[in-house]
C-alpha cells in the first residue's frame, strides 16, 4: 500500500531580501593576507609536512585533493581555496550540499547563514524561495546537459543564468529513449518542472553581483574539478517543490565518479579533508577501495600518499600509529578511525579552518 506524501506546494516561501542573515562575505571573507592565530608547534610541523607533500605531489604531476565540510565556506575561505587552486596546488575540491548552498548564496546575495532556532520556530527554516528554485532549477538544467551537481552551480554563476529549452527540443529527447537514455530520462524530469512552474523557452538571467566570491564559479572557470556529495533531505533546497531527486541523484551520481577517478591516481598525491565528520570520510573510504581494486587487479597497491585531517575536536592519540583499542574512547571518533584504515600516511591537525588554510598557504610559499 503507498503512503501518503507531503506535498510541498502547501509551503510558503519568502524570498531571501527578507532573511536576516550572520555572514556577510564583503565584510567576513578571509584572504592569505589575513591575519591568523600561530598553531602549536607539533601542529605547526604538520601542516609544513602537508606543503612539502604538496609540492612534491605538484612537481611529479600527482593529485592533490581537498574535501571541507560548509563551515570552511561559511568562514569565508572561498578566497584562499581560489588562490591555491589558481597556483596550481589543488586538482580537486569536495564539498556537501550545505557547502554548495552557502557558496552560491555568497555569490548571489553577498550574504548566507540564517538563524536556525528563531526561523525553525517561526516555521521558516530554510524556506527561501531563490535558494529553493535556482538552485534546483541550475541541478535539472545540469542533468539534461550531462553536468555534474557542482559543475551545475558553477556553470550557473560563471554564465549569470540557465538557458531554458523549449519543450518542443525536450519533447523529441524524451522519444529518443531508445538511443540517448540517460538524456532523455534528464529531458523528461526537466520538462515536468518547466511544465509545473510555467517556465519560459530562451536565457534565464540570474545574477550573481558577488561572483568573485564563489568557489565554485572560480572552479568552473579554472576547469578544475569541484564535485558535491549531498545526502538526500539534508540541505535547505528539499524543501522546495522545484527538486526532483532524479536530477540530484543523475549528477550527484557523476560527481562522485569524477572524485573516484581523482582518488584512483591518489598514489604520490595529497589528500586534505578539513571539518568534514561524515562526507569526506565516507566517499573517501568507497574510492579508495573502488582504486584499490583495480591496482590489486594490476598487481600493485595505492599506498603512498599524504593524508592530512583537520578538525578542532582534541584527540590524545596519535593516528600515525593507526587506530586505537575499543577500550580507548578515541576509538569511537568515528571520521578519525575511518580516516586510519584507509592507507597512506595519516596526519591529524587540530586546528580552526582559517588558521589552518593561511598557515598551509605560507607554508607553500616559504618552502
Amino acid at each position: 500500500m503507498a503512503h501518503p506524501l507531503f506535498d510541498r506546494k502547501r509551503l510558503v516561501f519568502e524570498p531571501l531580501s527578507k532573511r536576516i542573515n550572520r555572514i556577510d562575505i564583503e565584510r567576513d571573507h578571509v584572504t592569505v593576507r589575513t591575519s591568523h592565530r600561530t598553531l602549536p608547534l607539533v601542529m605547526q610541523e604538520r601542516v609544513e609536512r602537508a606543503a612539502t607533500d604538496i609540492l612534491r605531489a605538484k612537481e611529479e604531476g600527482h593529485p592533490v585533493i581537498f574535501t571541507f565540510g560548509a563551515h570552511l565556506i561559511k568562514n569565508g575561505l572561498a578566497p584562499v581555496l581560489t588562490q591555491l587552486m589558481g597556483e596550481g596546488w589543488i586538482t580537486h575540491l569536495a564539498t556537501n550540499g550545505a557547502g554548495i548552498i552557502h557558496d552560491w548564496e555568497f555569490a548571489y546575495l553577498g550574504k548566507s547563514s540564517e538563524h536556525v532556532k528563531v526561523n525553525i520556530e517561526a516555521g521558516q527554516f530554510g524556506l527561501w524561495e531563490e535558494t529553493g528554485r535556482i538552485i534546483n532549477l541550475a541541478i535539472l538544467v545540469g542533468a539534461h546537459r550531462g553536468l555534474g551537481y557542482g559543475e551545475s552551480i558553477g556553470a550557473l554563476v560563471t554564465e549569470d543564468g540557465l538557458e531554458i529549452p523549449s519543450s518542443a527540443t525536450l519533447m523529441k529527447e524524451i522519444c529518443e529513449a531508445e538511443i540517448h537514455p540517460e538524456r532523455s530520462a534528464a529531458a523528461a524530469d526537466l520538462l515536468a518542472a518547466i511544465r509545473s512552474f510555467d517556465l519560459k523557452p530562451g536565457f534565464l538571467t540570474v545574477h550573481h553581483p558577488y561572483k568573485k566570491y564563489g568557489l565554485q564559479s572560480a572552479a568552473f572557470r579554472l576547469g578544475v574539478p569541484y564535485t558535491a556529495h549531498p545526502m538526500f533531505g539534508h540541505d535547505i533546497i528539499y524543501t522546495h517543490p522545484m527538486n526532483r531527486g532524479a536530477a540530484v541523484g543523475r549528477t550527484a551520481e557523476r560527481d562522485f565518479l569524477s572524485f573516484v577517478d581523482s582518488v584512483e591516481k591518489i598514489e604520490g598525491g595529497v589528500y586534505v579533508s578539513i571539518g568534514s565528520a561524515v562526507m569526506s570520510p565516507m566517499i573517501f573510504e568507497k574510492s579508495i577501495s573502488m582504486a584499490q581494486n583495480l591496482a590489486v587487479q594490476e598487481g600493485r597497491k595505492i599506498a603512498d600518499f599524504g593524508l592530512y585531517v583537520v578538525d578542532l575536536a582534541e584527540t590524545d592519540w596519535d593516528w600515525q600509529n593507526g587506530e586505537p583499542p575499543e577500550s580507548d574512547p578515541a576509538y569511537y571518533v568515528r571520521y578519525l578511525k575511518s580516516f586510519s584504515r584507509v592507507g597512506g600516511r595519516m596526519n591529524y591537525i587540530q586546528a580552526d579552518n582559517r588558521d589552518f588554510l593561511i598557515t598551509l598557504y605560507r607554508a607553500i610559499h616559504k618552502t
